[in-house]
């Protein structure tokens, strides 16, 4: 008796395959692809959208206004599911494709699930060149799509239909795998997509996946406790990979047990609660001096889920030259950078591990209390530079008021530019998992559109909380479309669009390096003729949304309340100055390039000044 089959096109056999593979969260059983974002094109409407087309209420699809948004909303859906469920992105061939290069970047650096379905272009060359095809004289088989393996985690390129049986296998336990977790980019050249095969029906069973977790090697615990024990003055960073781990409760645990300071990384902010008498801060450039100064002078360093990027570790500047480190990691390569001992595994049952094996071990009561006290003095820094009055706007004040109105469970998102700084040093977290600060890649444009997915994502888990996003005026212009979608698709968002006249934070560190201010600010740009401000208010509304401007933080209180009230995206409008009220405080060192040459003393003498600290900066592979 014969194998049943059933007789499907390319395209039918990946949306039904989709369709029905379900994950178990917590529980309970869901679909592992909550749906997709999608633009058609010639490259994928005929076919793909025809299957799609037949499981819309399994795979909803949200249609795009940018492919590059869509992107990013799929991530920040992956961020708000925990990894745990994806979006597909589809687009045409070409130049739709190809604006899905930056998205995939951003999540491949993030390590977030994303999955790509892009046309390609003709298998059989029989029409060749055809529209928007990129032809290599010497190379006929690359195009576009081969742009998207450096930026893959999982690339296939699907030239008959019988290899979606393999590839889409493999591409879903490349998405869901801890360690190798990123996008997967399956090219779908316009006619095989239509081609027909004769599919095993085994291959369209309804299958339950689980997240692996990686027990970590005894051996590389041993090792690990034996320094832990060792250290008169411990730290942990906490990294965004104890979220995705679930292991908020056991990194507590396991800190409260044997009373080690936490920092946290900006991928980690909303690990601990703003009042945990352990929570040292945030970490790094964007950090904050009190967990700055305490990894300055800690001797062990506990790395758990995070992979130690230059903004976590002030380009290696921001610790002792004799410290030692223990990175707990599902990823090998991010365990074993530094030097550090690794312990490859999943989170939760590394901390568990590491536990069991220094059992009564605690940090000396004396650097407790230095690390309470340090965080003691930056919480009223904070404090004083949230407050508002007479002083000129800034983006700090607008945080303290968002934070001081907004639900413990609403979700924060904002990106590039110099809010995640301020966010990450000034905001006081209210409840853990609720903080998405893309500075992974550090990509403007983020905001809007990621609001917009972990909208999607919050409303399937948490309908009656909101997704707040803060904005500047830059990343605004530069993608603000999926607020039209945002209303369309009744997906409330609260934006808050902070007007800085320009890119003001690369303006700053181009001050701060001798330079002269030179187009970033408008009124800095050789090339405008006359400056004019942007009505942000009337642009939103003109999408569909409620909007209003303010002149200061005590309005934009106000504002914020009726927002909260609203029935659709609201979006809040305020000036805040592009020098003035900046968190000066909670630097590190960060590398950055300076000449060495220069007409300008200034330059120069930043040069100088900049340099003078890289005899801190810790070397290793």
């Amino acid at each position: 008796m014969g194998t049943k089959t059933v007789t499907l096109t390319t395209a039918q056999a990946i949306v039904r395959y989709l369709a029905n593979q379900f994950i178990d969260v917590e529980g309970e059983v869901i679909r592992v692809c909550g749906g997709g974002f999608g633009i058609f094109g010639h490259g994928n409407v005929t076919c793909l959208g025809e299957a799609l087309h037949d499981h819309q209420k399994e795979l909803p699809l949200y249609r795009g206004q940018n492919e590059q948004s869509m992107g990013f909303a799929a991530a920040a859906y992956a961020k708000q599911w925990l990894r745990r469920r994806f979006m597909f992105c589809t687009a045409s061939a070409g130049p739709g494709t190809t604006n899905l290069v930056t998205s995939a970047a951003l999540a491949h650096t993030n390590r977030l699930p994303m999955l790509l379905l892009c046309g390609d272009t003709f298998l059989t060359r029989l029409p060749d060149p055809v529209l928007q095809q990129l032809e290599h004289f010497n190379s006929p088989a690359l195009g576009v799509n081969d742009a998207f393996k450096a930026v893959s985690r999982y690339w296939d390129r699907i030239t008959h239909p019988a290899q979606v049986i393999q590839s889409l296998s493999a591409a879903l336990a490349t998405l869901l795998d801890p360690a190798d977790c990123g996008p997967a980019f399956l090219g779908l050249p316009q006619d095989v997509q239509g081609w027909a095969y004769d599919y095993p029906e085994a291959f369209f069973e309804a299958r339950v996946h689980r997240i692996r977790r990686v027990t970590p090697d005894g051996g590389e615990v041993a090792d690990a406790a034996t320094l832990l024990k060792t250290a008169r003055r411990p730290l942990i960073i906490a990294g965004g990979g104890v979220q995705y781990s679930g292991a908020v409760t056991e990194l507590t645990g396991f800190a409260e047990k044997h009373q080690i300071p936490v920092a946290e990384t900006i991928a980690g902010r909303a690990n601990l609660l703003a009042d945990h008498p352990l929570n040292a801060g945030p970490i790094g450039v964007t950090g904050s001096d009190s967990a700055n100064n305490i990894a300055s002078q800690a001797d062990v360093i506990v790395a758990v889920g995070t992979r130690l990027q230059d903004f976590t570790t002030g380009s290696w500047t921001a610790f002792a030259g004799d410290a030692r480190f223990i990175s707990i990691n599902a990823a090998r390569h991010d365990a074993g950078k530094h030097l550090s001992l690794p312990v490859v595994g999943d989170a939760r049952l590394s901390l568990l591990a590491l536990e069991e094996r220094i059992a009564d071990y605690r940090a000396p009561a004396d650097w407790v209390r230095k690390a309470a006290d340090e965080r003691k003095t930056w919480n009223a820094y904070v404090a004083k530079n949230v407050s508002h009055g007479k002083r000129p706007n800034s983006y700090a004040q607008a945080i303290g008021v968002v934070n001081a109105l907004c639900d413990p469970r609403d979700r924060v998102v904002t990106a590039a530019g110099g809010l995640p700084a301020e966010l990450a040093a000034n905001w006081r977290t209210l409840d853990t998992g609720t903080v998405d600060i893309e500075f992974g890649f550090s990509c403007m444009g983020y905001e809007i559109a990621g609001g917009w997915g972990a909208r999607i994502a919050q409303s399937e888990r948490e309908a009656n909380k909101d997704t707040i996003v803060f904005v500047g005026d830059g990343s605004y212009l530069l993608m603000n479309s999926d607020i039209y979608f945002s209303v369309l698709t009744g997906k409330k968002l609260i934006i808050l669009v902070l007007d800085n006249g320009g890119f003001a934070v690369i303006n700053k560190l181009q001050n701060n390096t001798g330079n002269e201010s030179f187009n970033n600010l408008i009124k800095d740009c050789p090339t405008v003729c006359e400056a004019f401000a942007v009505d942000f208010e009337a642009h939103a509304a003109a999408m569909g949304a409620h909007a209003e401007t303010v002149e200061n933080p005590a309005e934009l209180g106000e504002a914020f309340k009726r927002a909260k009230a609203a029935d659709r995206t609201y979006v809040i409008c305020m000036k805040v100055d592009p020098y003035e009220g900046w968190t000066e405080q909670g630097h590190t060192w960060w590398e950055v390039g300076s000449p060495q040459v220069s007409i300008s003393g200034k330059v120069l003498a930043a040069h100088e000044k900049w340099e003078s600290s890289r005899t801190r900066q810790r070397r290793g592979i």
